[in-house]
């Protein structure tokens, strides 16, 4: 591969994603603000963030292609974002028992010598069972989910905490859907495989 492929997230949970695709990479920490603006919606927050990303690691590079991706979940209409504490993670938890919660990723392609952008928002929806709070509770002391929009890891534990899921790319959960971003390096000129 003659241009260089950077991910524009230092996130292990991305990188790994990555990983599956077999292509050589490098990962870079964009410097961003990653506040919503008044009125945003989910949607529109994601993908501003993801461009944000990319433009933000283009702007150091004068070539390559430049990934940039972002997610948040919505649950009772409420954007949700990383718990940051166990109290945190429980709270979020019980307050997504039997209801549907989407996130919401955005990803962004940007080749950092011509400027083409391509971007896509994927939704993926996930039904909750009905937990009680002892059984949340040794599940988040247990995975540790502190890091993750909606303070569970589907690539782990998390599965417990679902009776259905609604997507076309499972990835999308962990933060980079695959599927898009393989159909965004095609409209990129890169062929996979």
């Amino acid at each position: 591969m003659r241009t260089p492929l950077i991910l524009a997230s230092t996130s292990r949970y991305r990188k790994a994603l990555l990983e599956k695709l077999g292509l050589p990479f490098q990962c870079a920490s964009p410097a961003v603000d990653e506040t919503p603006l008044p009125g945003e919606s989910a949607e529109t927050l994601v993908a501003r963030l993801a461009h944000a990303k990319a433009s933000a690691i283009a702007s150091q590079h004068k070539q390559g292609l430049i990934i940039g991706s972002d997610q948040v979940c919505v649950c009772d209409g409420r954007i949700l974002g990383k718990p940051g504490t166990v109290e945190k993670a429980v709270a979020q938890l019980m307050a997504a028992q039997g209801k549907s919660v989407t996130f919401y990723t955005g990803l962004c392609v940007l080749d950092a010598a011509s400027g083409q952008v391509e971007q896509l928002v994927e939704p993926f929806t996930v039904h909750f069972r009905y937990l009680d709070e002892a059984a949340i509770r040794r599940y988040v002391e247990a995975e540790l989910p502190l890091d993750c929009a909606g303070s569970f890891k589907c690539e782990g534990m998390g599965i417990v905490l679902f009776r259905g899921l609604e997507g076309r790319d499972p990835n999308t959960l962990i933060g980079l859907p695959l599927i898009g971003l393989i159909e965004l390096l095609g409209l990129h000129g890169l062929a996979l495989p």
